[in-house]
Formats: structure tokens, C-alpha cells, sequence
């Protein structure tokens, strides 16, 4: 209690001899006046650099990160062994890890989704322009841009995008209908001329090229250019449909007759291209038979493709599609199957319905009524993988790690062998260069810091020096050499902090302009942003405070051992 006391008192009797000496040091003489100012500067400059330079790596790393996420997620399972979740082969929706990953805590926004390249092409557009003879001319021309669609379910969390969306709105998709609207990025609206509710042209390439029509939803934009210019959301069953994933398999009728008899054939899509019809008795090779109708007769077909062992079992198979074929006669049943033909030798069909699943044909005494009915196929049972985010950051390597365990090369019930993938792996290129960020701030750190220290060390070198006589009188009344180094390093404190609180006040307002009304702005292209992003933590600031003045004052104790080698009879000479 008594030496607490003690260095209280000695300790406030240091404090105020600084704080009524620190005037005089600040307002000095003409060689000290200058160097002060200067040190209190390069305090302020380095305090600012040091603020913005947080700020912006620290909101640049999370702007980036927040944004590639939010275009894929934190973790994809898809199948293993392949090189982009864009490409990758299908899996089964139904899986039985589902249930526990779906209790971790630690994951959230488990999403089963499907991609597939897409083209998509630009409306007729006539440009006039003159020539070098001044003829005015013009020309007809249409764009084509490649992106991805995202096939996404009812439950699919849009946040993201309506965050970034600057028309329209999201789409609503149901779980018991197929929609053709979609969401596009402002970067492709623009090069193709696309507004909100246009009908727009997409192609797919299958076997053979497609055609489909989208609507357009909503368009969006992140500023994240090389993710806006590729990505389109859209109906995960839409994109199942279109991969051709599973089997589909609906019953035709050739337009040809063979030997005056029908030719009934499976129209089978999807699958390995390997494939099988049970049409009744059994899986055979055969995808076609012929036919005369003389009754009433229901068609079944079951389709599956196989690899070498036309009996194997379905689940070493894609999954099979059932189709009907409904045949109904009116008329003499038995009479000749003469069906009436055209010129080309192609059977004269009448369409019953808008789709042409039903239709009849005439014979000389009987009318033959068709009526297909296709399977729902299997194509809805695959997607490409499923994408899950996390609720910590900071924990993604041991929750990817975890799954891993649960997940990776453990055959499913369909012998598919999965692999799970975090963002990092699959944005490998760039997460490293955001890391190399985290380089770059701690070297502006240590410089700006070391510049300040070498600016204030100089200044408490010049005050030492130009108070030579101070130094001499409180030796010679008694104070000690470390109770004087003390007054000084109390207000080379006090001129620390003066600098602190200047560059506070300038590195906070820029970043607050910078954060309401981005100033400084960036090329999209090069940086994935459009703007200086920032964002600054309460930890981060109290440490680079509490560091930058206990760094400061700690290098500037060497300097101030020069006291101890100042004599007092010298010293209170000297002048």
C-alpha cells in the first residue's frame, strides 16, 4: 500500500512537470518548433494511412468474398473427380447424408442445384453508318453471349440478389410447375438490349441444337463483372429437363408405314445413350416394332439405359422412365390397316390436341385414335450438386473438413463417389490473391509505423538537446535520469496522442465520405468492384491505436538513455 502510494505520487509528479513544460516544448524555439510539428504530422499520416489502408483491404476482402459467394456458396458437393461444379456430371437428389448435414448448425441454406452452358441471342438490330465516299449505308446484325444458368428450387434463398437487383423482381417458382422466367445481369441486358418482360431467344446444345424462350424476371447487378456476365438463375427443373439427366422415354408412332403396319418406337433420351425397352417381356435391345391395330390396345414401356449387362440391376443404371401409348379403334377393327398417306409416303395424321401427343389416322374402314402419354421421365431426380453456406467464416476449413468425413468417397445407393469442394478451392485463384492482401497491409503497417518513430525519435532527440539546462536543474535538485526520461517520454506521449486523435479524425472522415458517397472509383473489370469498398471494426481500430502509441513510446526509450550522459554542472551551463 505504501509503494503503490509512493509511485502514484512520483509518477503524478512527472505527469505534471510534462504537462506544464509540453507548451513550452510544442511552442519552442525556432529549431524545435518545426520538428515537433513535423512529428505530430507524420504520427497523423501514418495513423491515416494505416486507418484507410485497414478499411479498404478489410472491406475489399469481404465485399469480393461476399459477392463470390453469394454467386455459388461456401460449400458444393458434386461428383467427384471433376474440374468445374459448372460441368460436373450428375448425382441424385435423394441422398441419405442429406439428414445430417441438415442438423449441423454450423450450415445453413442447403440448396440442390443444376447448371448448363446457355447462348443466348439479341433481337435484329439495323445500324446505319456512312462510308469513306460518305454513302450513307446500313446493316442488320445480332449478338450472341454465352453465359451459365443456375437452376434453382421454390426454396432457394434470393437475398443475395435482391441486394444487387436494380429492376424487376426475383422469380417465384413453384414446385408443381415448370417456369421460364429468369434473372439476368445488367452486363448481359446491356450487350444483348434486353429489358424487363422481353422474350428472349436461348439455345442449348444437346445431341442437337435447342431452342427455348426465357422471360426476363428481373435483372440484377453486383459489379462483380466476371460472375455478372455468365450468370442467369433460373428453374432448377427447367435445367434438369434441358441436361437431359435420367431417362425419358415417350412412345411415337413413325411417319412411315413398314409393310403396311405402324412403326411404334421409343423416342429415348438421356442416360449413358446405352439403352433398353421392357415393352412387356422383359429389357431387350430393341427401341421399335411394328404394328397393325385391331383393338383396343394400352402400350406400357419401360426405359433404361445400361452398360454391358442388358439384365442388370436398375440401380446400377440411370433411372427409368415409364410411357404410355393409348390405341383406340372405331369402326370395322379388323379391317386392313391402309392408312391414308400424302405424296411423300407419310402418314395424313389429324391432331386431336395443341401439343400433338394426340392424333388419329384414317383407314378405308376404321379410324385409329393415338394418345401418348409421357412419363414425368427421371430427369428431375439429378442435379449437379448441392451448395451449402456456412455461419462462421472463420470456422469454413474445419466444417469442410467435417463433411468431408461424412460425404467424400463413401459410395451412395446409386454407387456415385462425391466430392466436396469449399469456395477457396473452387475460387482458388481469387482467394490467393486476396490473401497476398493481408501481405501488403502488414508491410504498410510496419513502414508508416517505423516512419513515425523515426520522425518522433528525432523530435525527442532535438527537445533533449535544445533542454539541456531543464535537464541539468532536476538533476541537480535531486530527480533521478529515469524520472526525467519519464517527462520526456510523458510528452512525447502527449504529442503521440495529439497525432493520434488528427489522424483519427482525417482517416475516419475519408473512409465515412468514401462509405455514403463513394468517391474513389474502381474499374470493375480489373478489380470485381466498381468502388473503394470499406469497412472497419471497433477491434481493429482500438488496436492500431493502443499499438501505434505503446509501439511509438517503447522505440523512443532508447533514445532517451542520451539523459544519463548530460552532467548537471555541464548541463546548467550550457546554453
Amino acid at each position: 500500500m505504501y509503494f503503490s502510494r509512493k509511485l502514484s505520487r512520483k509518477l503524478a509528479f512527472e505527469y505534471f512537470i510534462s504537462k506544464k513544460t509540453l507548451k513550452s516544448v510544442v511552442q519552442g524555439k525556432k529549431v524545435s518548433k518545426p520538428i515537433v510539428r513535423i512529428s505530430i504530422i507524420s504520427i497523423a499520416l501514418a495513423v491515416v494511412v494505416n486507418l484507410i489502408t485497414l478499411a479498404v483491404v478489410t472491406g475489399f476482402q469481404q465485399e469480393v468474398r461476399q459477392k463470390v459467394s453469394g454467386f455459388g456458396s461456401h460449400i458444393v458437393i458434386m461428383s467427384s473427380g471433376e474440374a468445374s461444379q459448372y460441368e460436373s456430371a450428375p448425382i441424385l437428389k435423394d441422398q441419405s447424408f442429406l439428414t445430417s448435414l441438415k442438423e449441423n448448425k454450423n450450415l445453413k441454406d442447403i440448396n440442390a442445384v443444376g447448371y448448363m452452358p446457355i447462348l443466348f441471342q439479341s433481337d435484329k438490330t439495323l445500324i446505319s453508318y456512312k462510308l469513306s465516299n460518305k454513302k450513307d449505308t446500313s446493316e442488320t446484325i445480332q449478338n450472341v453471349f454465352g453465359a451459365i444458368i443456375k437452376g434453382v428450387e421454390e426454396n432457394y434463398n434470393f437475398e443475395f440478389y435482391k441486394k444487387h437487383l436494380i429492376a424487376g423482381k426475383v422469380p417465384a417458382f413453384k414446385s408443381d410447375s415448370v417456369s421460364n422466367s429468369i434473372l439476368i445481369s445488367k452486363k448481359l441486358a446491356d450487350n444483348l438490349n434486353f429489358k424487363i418482360g422481353d422474350n428472349v431467344n436461348a439455345f442449348f446444345v444437346r445431341n442437337q441444337p435447342v431452342q427455348r424462350k426465357f422471360i426476363i424476371s428481373g435483372i440484377y447487378s453486383t459489379g462483380l463483372e466476371e460472375f455478372d456476365k455468365k450468370m442467369v438463375i433460373g428453374d432448377l427443373k427447367y435445367v434438369q429437363k434441358l441436361n437431359d439427366w435420367g431417362i425419358s422415354a415417350p412412345i411415337e408412332v413413325e411417319d412411315s408405314l413398314h409393310n403396311g403396319q405402324l412403326i411404334i418406337k421409343a423416342n429415348i433420351s438421356g442416360g449413358n445413350g446405352n439403352y433398353r425397352c421392357d415393352w412387356g417381356n422383359g429389357f431387350e435391345s430393341y427401341t421399335r416394332f411394328t404394328l397393325c391395330p385391331i383393338k383396343d390396345t394400352l402400350i406400357r414401356l419401360i426405359a433404361s439405359d445400361y452398360w454391358s449387362d442388358i439384365n442388370a440391376e436398375i440401380k446400377e443404371t440411370a433411372i427409368p422412365d415409364t410411357s404410355y401409348l393409348k390405341i383406340t379403334i372405331k369402326g370395322t377393327a379388323y379391317s386392313p390397316c391402309d392408312f391414308n398417306t400424302n405424296e411423300f409416303g407419310e402418314l395424313e395424321r389429324t391432331y386431336l390436341n395443341e401439343d400433338g401427343t394426340n392424333f388419329s389416322l384414317k383407314a378405308s374402314q376404321k379410324t385409329v385414335i393415338f394418345e401418348s402419354i409421357k412419363g414425368k421421365g427421371s430427369s428431375h431426380n439429378y442435379i449437379s450438386g448441392f451448395e451449402m453456406m456456412v455461419n462462421d467464416w472463420d470456422q469454413l476449413d474445419a466444417i469442410v473438413a467435417k463433411v468431408k468425413k461424412q460425404v467424400e468417397f463413401i459410395p451412395t445407393k446409386n454407387n456415385e463417389l462425391l466430392s466436396v469442394n469449399s469456395i477457396k478451392e473452387n475460387q482458388k485463384d481469387i482467394f490467393v490473391w486476396l490473401g497476398f492482401l493481408d501481405i501488403n497491409v502488414v508491410i504498410i503497417l510496419v513502414l508508416m509505423i517505423l516512419i513515425g518513430i523515426i520522425n518522433m525519435g528525432s523530435a525527442l532527440l532535438v527537445l533533449i538537446l535544445i533542454r539541456t539546462n531543464f535537464i541539468g536543474i532536476m538533476k541537480a535538485i535531486g530527480a533521478s535520469n529515469w524520472s526525467i526520461r519519464k517527462i520526456f517520454l510523458i510528452q512525447s506521449g502527449f504529442l503521440i496522442g495529439k497525432g493520434i486523435i488528427w489522424g483519427n479524425i482525417i482517416g475516419l472522415g475519408l473512409c465515412f465520405l468514401q462509405l455514403n458517397f463513394g468517391i474513389f472509383k474502381l474499374n470493375p473489370e480489373v478489380y470485381y468492384l466498381s468502388q473503394v469498398p470499406i469497412e472497419l471494426h471497433f477491434s481493429q481500430w482500438l488496436i492500431l491505436n493502443i499499438a501505434t502509441l505503446v509501439i511509438c513510446l517503447a522505440a523512443l526509450i532508447l533514445p532517451s538513455i542520451i539523459i544519463t550522459r548530460i552532467h548537471p554542472v555541464k548541463a546548467i551551463k550550457f546554453d
